[in-house]
């Protein structure tokens, strides 16, 4: 077992990072980059584990056995700070935090180590409270930051982060690794990997959960049935349920508990009124929710509409000649039809209207629906 079995398909990064916990090319800051699914966090925090193994002999430093890589791991070990927001930004004050911890010295590991997974939800003038730290580094602290691209990254900052550049993994990587990892059963696996278009961690979900495999695929068959306006809204409609409920249901139970939790540390009575200081804490947690259901609701319907694209990615790719393996191969004969009744210029096109709507989801304030409808008329 290593702390680098998960990084399929990521041999140069692997390769980079082992060399650097071995001291070739270490550096006091990061910058992970790479498409989601690509394993930009599964990689900072294997390189973290490295850093901090417990093996003397520096070669075999990330051996995933030892107690620091297995807390590391685990999220638990009391110099790795992993930082992750489920709000559409990570805050000024929060990032006033981590200089702050950055600033301490590790209690047991041989580098305190601050991993921000969502470096590219951080506001100019957030980004800009990280910037002296990362500049003026405190010895045996290193920064790691997790983003999309570098673009998503201040240039003050990228240009003080070395760069670590990961790729989508082949299919049969990630087939691999559900099949190895999760106990999938192969053919499973390889459908699983194909649908998620490499992602490991949707992947994984497709392997396990029957409904999400149902959603996906009643998404990828909408074009089928775009006759006119009134379908085309419908669709829109239905595109946005389906996100919304997916966003729900995993949202719903989660602040149940954390509400539930937070009222058993304050020792609130089991009935009758909150005190006005548990309100208030009560209110704060509640207003968090919200903010962090938006943004899964919006995760959740650009993955929906990233299923959506890849109907048309195959359609392309019929039209163009089939260079390349089919992300939809269940819906071949529906493909070849209706790739013939189109032109590959009109198939770019409506790539690029889902490319926008996504935009205008993910990056601004419009509304979701509105958004899709003006995309799925564009469609027809």
């Amino acid at each position: 077992m290593s702390v680098w079995d998960d990084l399929q398909g990521q041999s140069a990064v692997v390769d980079q990072l082992r060399q650097a916990a071995e001291g070739d090319g270490l550096t006091h800051a990061w910058l992970f980059t790479g498409p989601p699914g690509s394993g930009r966090s599964n990689a900072a925090k294997a390189f973290a584990a490295a850093l901090n193994c417990d093996q003397e002999d520096v070669t075999k430093r990330g051996c995933g056995t030892c107690a620091a890589c297995r807390t590391i791991l685990g999220e638990t070990h009391s110099d790795v700070t992993f930082v992750r927001t489920d709000k559409v930004t990570i805050t000024i004050q929060e990032s006033r935090e981590l200089v702050a911890k950055a600033g301490n010295r590790p209690s047991s590991g041989r580098w305190r180590v601050i991993v921000v997974e969502d470096a590219d939800r951080m506001a100019e003038r957030t980004t800009n409270v990280l910037l002296k730290a990362i500049e003026e580094p405190t010895p045996r602290t290193i920064w790691m930051l997790c983003a999309p691209s570098p673009a998503d990254v201040l240039v003050t900052i990228r240009s003080r982060c070395r760069p670590v550049a990961l790729r989508l993994p082949p299919a049969a990587d990630v087939a691999a690794l559900l099949v190895k990892r999760d106990g999938v059963e192969p053919a499973l696996a390889e459908r699983a990997a194909r649908a998620a278009q490499s992602h490991v961690g949707i992947a994984r979900r497709l392997a396990r959960d029957p409904d999400a495999r149902e959603r996906r695929l009643e998404t990828v068959r909408f074009p089928l049935g775009l006759r006119g306006i009134t379908a085309a809204i419908l669709m829109a409609e239905k595109l946005v349920k389906i996100a919304t409920e997916e966003a729900n249901s995993s949202n719903e139970e989660r602040d149940a508990a954390e509400k539930a939790a937070l009222l058993a540390t304050l020792g609130a009575p089991e009935t009758g009124t909150l005190p006005p200081a548990m309100r208030s804490q009560v209110k704060q947690l509640e207003d968090d929710q919200k903010r962090r259901a938006k943004r899964s609701i919006t995760d959740s319907l650009d993955r929906t509409l990233t299923d959506l694209l890849s109907f048309y990615r195959d359609v392309l790719i019929i039209q163009m000649g089939n260079a390349v393996e089919l992300v939809n191969v269940e819906l071949r004969s529906e493909l070849d039809e209706f790739a013939a009744r189109s032109s590959a210029e009109a198939t770019l096109m409506r790539m690029e209207a889902i490319n926008k709507a996504r935009n205008r989801i993910t990056t601004t304030n419009a509304a979701p629906l509105l958004a899709v409808e003006s995309m799925a008329a564009s469609l027809i």
